[in-house]
């Protein structure tokens, strides 16, 4: 019997497929796909015993060595994970790294189970090829719009409102900045560059004229644009938002303090204060050599006055005066100096409202 083989790597995509990965752990840890659950036929042990096996003796070998260890150890317990997954998943299709063996297999043993799953053509290697060759076709003909502005200016909160708007920082889980660490982890790299182009296809998909995103260095975080991508999402034109700084304060203070402190409390509970203090005293540090000894010590003066009397009305006020030098100080003159000297042509200038119907007219 022929089992089912699928290279329709678009459709994966538009339809965010559910996908199961039989990889070992140790690859899926380096970077998968949107929607992908890993259930391995091999754990990491098992798959360095077939490697050596395979550089030692050859395939042939190698293979049968495979056969023998996931056959001993657990083929019923693996086949029922599988199971339950596609029971929950029942379009989901099935790959391994080049869509050899193991998701043969593991395709062949669901079958015998009374499973019919079709499995990727080719594997993760040909479908991450396919995703980042359609990243650079897409990105190098799209028109972008780029939004900057001030730290703290909202663009995320006024781009939320537009369907073409693409959030890079939300794929890096980060937000751009010296501070910009969320209480969990960001993505491997892998990951990132992958949910890119899943959001780069669909929004081709969505037919819109122009892409919406946020003006962004190369780097977010540790993660980075890959710098053909890079060059022609930014090639666009740029439009700049303009905030008052006592909103920017305001702004800021409810995502950098109320919303990543609820985040902390709820990775860490009773911890979650401590362990953020101690992340924006770490960030503070990192600045240091750009900020001065000075401002340095006056700003971890402030932030450590607000913190030791944290939860009243004194503390909030000295965090927005923490966070209005910071900005001031720190983050404005470094993205004044940015927009000095970009490339990319300034086409409009406003307020919220009317940076709104700018882009709302294009």
């Amino acid at each position: 019997m022929v089992l089912p083989l699928d290279d329709d790597f678009r459709k994966i995509v538009i339809n965010n497929t559910p996908l199961l990965d039989v990889r070992a752990p140790i690859e899926f840890a380096k970077g998968s796909f949107y929607n992908t659950t890993n259930i391995p036929i091999m754990d990491d042990e098992q798959r360095h015993l077939v490697g050596t096996e395979y550089k030692r003796s050859g395939n042939e070998s190698a293979v049968k060595l495979a056969e023998e260890l996931i056959k001993n150890e657990g083929k019923e317990d693996r086949v029922v994970q599988w199971r339950s997954f596609i029971k929950e998943n029942p379009q989901a299709k099935l790959f391994c790294f080049r869509g050899g063996q193991r998701s043969k297999i593991s395709q062949e043993w669901l079958n015998e189970s009374g499973i019919n799953i079709t499995r990727l053509k080719g594997g993760y290697k040909a479908f991450r090829s396919f995703l980042m060759e359609e990243s650079l076709d897409i990105s190098a003909k799209t028109p972008t719009i780029i939004l900057g502005g001030h730290t703290g200016s909202g663009k995320t909160i006024l781009l939320s409102k537009f369907d073409n708007f693409i959030d890079l920082e939300a794929l890096a889980n980060h937000r751009g900045s010296s501070f910009g660490n969320f209480a969990n982890k960001q993505p491997a790299q892998i990951d990132f560059e992958n949910n890119l182009s899943y959001k780069l296809i669909q929004f081709q998909e969505s037919k819109h004229k122009n892409l919406i995103l946020e003006h962004e260095s190369q780097n977010i975080g540790k993660e980075f644009i890959p710098k053909p991508l890079y060059e022609n999402l930014m090639d666009g034109k740029l439009v700049i938002l303009e905030t008052p700084l006592e909103q920017r304060v305001a702004i800021t203070y409810h995502e950098y303090i109320t919303l990543e402190l609820k985040k902390y409390t709820d990775i860490y509970n009773e911890n979650g204060l401590k362990k953020w203090n101690k992340y924006v005293v770490k960030s503070l540090d990192k600045i240091k050599k750009r900020i001065g000894s000075e401002l340095h010590k006056e700003l971890y003066m402030l932030f450590e006055d607000a913190y030791k009397k944290h939860g009243t009305s004194y503390a909030s006020s000295q965090y927005k005066l923490f966070i209005a030098k910071l900005l001031t100080h720190y983050y404005d003159p470094m993205y004044d100096y940015q927009i000095q000297k970009t490339a990319i042509e300034i086409v409009f200038r406003g307020n919220e409202e009317e940076v709104v119907e700018y882009l709302r007219s294009l």
